[in-house]
Formats: C-alpha cells, sequence, structure tokens
C-alpha cells in the first residue's frame, strides 16, 4: 500500500459521509454497525467509506471475534494541523503587511492633506 499523502488525507475528509464517520470516532472506537447506523447507506456503501478513510491512513481496522473495530489514527491528523497552521501562519504575516501598509497610507494622506483655513 503506497503512504497516504496530504492530498488523500484531505480528499477522504472532503465526503460529508467520511468527515463525519471520522468526527464520530474522536470521540473513541466504533464497530462498523456503530459507524453505520447514524446514515441511510447500505453495508457495502459504509464499507467503501471506510476503506477511502483506511487508504489515506486515517483511520485503523482491529478484528476482534465477530466485530470489527474501527479508530481514528491520530499520528494521520498531525500533517494536517501542521499545513493549516502554515497556511494560517502565511495569512496572518499577510494581513499584518497590508495593515502596516494601509496605516503607513493613511498617515502619509494626513500630513499631505491641504488643512482647512478658518
Amino acid at each position: 500500500m503506497k503512504t497516504a499523502s496530504l492530498v488523500d488525507r484531505f480528499q477522504a475528509l472532503g465526503d460529508p459521509t467520511r468527515f463525519a464517520i471520522v468526527t464520530r470516532l474522536a470521540q473513541g472506537p466504533a464497530t462498523v454497525g456503530q459507524l453505520r447506523q447514524p446514515f441511510d447507506i447500505s453495508a457495502p456503501a459504509i464499507s467503501r467509506h471506510l476503506k477511502v478513510l483506511e487508504n489515506a491512513a486515517l483511520i485503523e481496522r482491529e478484528v476482534r471475534a465477530q466485530a470489527r473495530i474501527i479508530r481514528l489514527n491520530p499520528q494521520a491528523l498531525t500533517p494536517l494541523k501542521s499545513w493549516i497552521a502554515d497556511v494560517e501562519r502565511f495569512w496572518h504575516a499577510s494581513f499584518d503587511r497590508l495593515d502596516a501598509f494601509l496605516t503607513d497610507e493613511e498617515e502619509q494622506d494626513e500630513h499631505t492633506k491641504p488643512r482647512d483655513r478658518d
């Protein structure tokens, strides 16, 4: 199996059903049946969703007797959090530069504006 990329993980989370599954698994492990319960989808459909999440390394499966336990792989979220933090830093820095530029422009306008004489 290939290593899941950042894009694979974001694509997996881009589907509302898979996003809801990951959100549910953040509360703790669940069986396939428990994960399927809130959705009006077939067993094969939930299996396909779980396969996408597994291929993206977002979940792990464990077989216990007759039950298949699904759990979130929190380490798989670390690269997503890092990427989001990098983008956030970029935008904060961009907005800080824009704010400084606009403040400088405003100050220059105040100094070059002709004053009203009374």
